[in-house]
C-alpha cells in the first residue's frame, strides 16, 4: 500500500512539472490590414518623390536627385535602388537617364523577393514604361537617320544633276563660241572679197 502511494505521488509531481514547462507558441504574423497599410505608405512615398521631380522646380528636382543618389551610393538596398531608378526614369529634367534607370530596374526585378509586392508591381510597370520610351526613341532616331540619308541622297543626286547641266551649258557655250568664230571668219572673208572688187575711178571708162 505504501508503494502505491509513493508511485501516485511521483506521477502527480511529473504531471505538475510538465504543466510548468512553457509551451512554444507560433510567432504572431502581421495582419493583412497592417501589411496593406505599410505597402500603401511605401508606394505613396515613391509617388510623392516622382511627383516632386516631375512637377518641381529645377532646384527641387536637383535636391531630390542628389538625395536619392546619395542614399543609393551609401547603401544600395533594393528599395533605394528602386527609388533612385524611378527618379532617373522621369523625363524632362536635368538628371534624367533612362538607360541607367532601365538597368537598375532590371537589377531589382532580378531578385523580386527582396521587394514588397507593391514595389515589385511598381518596378515592373516603370520598367515597361522605360522600355517603351526607349523603343520609341530608337524609332525616332531611325526615322531621322532614314530622313537624313534620303535628304543626303537627294542632295547628291541634285549635285550630280547640277554638275551635268553645268557641263552641258559649258559645252553649248563653247559650241556657240566656235560657231560665232566661224561666222566671224566667214564675214571677214566676204568683207575682204568685197574690198577687192572696188569700182573704177571716176572719169575712167571701163
Amino acid at each position: 500500500m505504501r508503494h502505491k502511494l509513493i508511485l501516485l505521488a511521483s506521477l502527480g509531481l511529473a504531471v505538475a512539472g510538465c504543466g510548468a514547462v512553457p509551451l512554444k507558441r507560433p510567432q504572431p504574423t502581421l495582419p493583412d490590414v497592417d501589411r496593406n497599410s505599410t505597402e500603401v505608405t511605401v508606394i505613396s512615398s515613391y509617388l510623392d518623390t516622382c511627383f516632386k521631380v516631375a512637377r518641381g522646380t529645377p532646384a527641387e528636382q536637383a535636391e531630390v536627385l542628389a538625395t536619392t543618389h546619395s542614399d543609393y551610393t551609401a547603401a544600395p538596398t533594393p528599395s533605394r535602388v528602386l527609388r533612385y531608378a524611378m527618379v532617373l526614369s522621369i523625363p524632362n529634367h536635368a538628371g534624367s537617364d533612362p538607360v541607367v534607370a532601365q538597368r537598375l530596374l532590371r537589377e531589382v526585378l532580378a531578385n523580386p523577393e527582396t521587394l514588397l509586392p507593391a514595389e515589385r508591381a511598381l518596378a515592373f510597370l516603370q520598367l515597361q514604361q522605360v522600355d517603351r520610351q526607349q523603343s520609341l526613341q530608337a524609332d525616332v532616331r531611325r526615322l531621322q537617320q532614314n530622313a537624313e540619308r534620303s535628304a543626303n541622297e537627294r542632295n547628291a543626286q541634285l549635285q550630280r544633276q547640277l554638275k551635268t547641266e553645268s557641263e552641258e551649258n559649258a559645252r553649248l557655250k563653247k559650241a556657240l563660241a566656235d560657231a560665232q568664230a566661224k561666222l566671224d571668219a566667214i564675214a571677214n572673208i566676204e568683207g575682204s572679197s568685197n574690198n577687192r572688187r572696188t569700182p573704177p575711178p571716176e572719169g575712167r571708162k571701163p
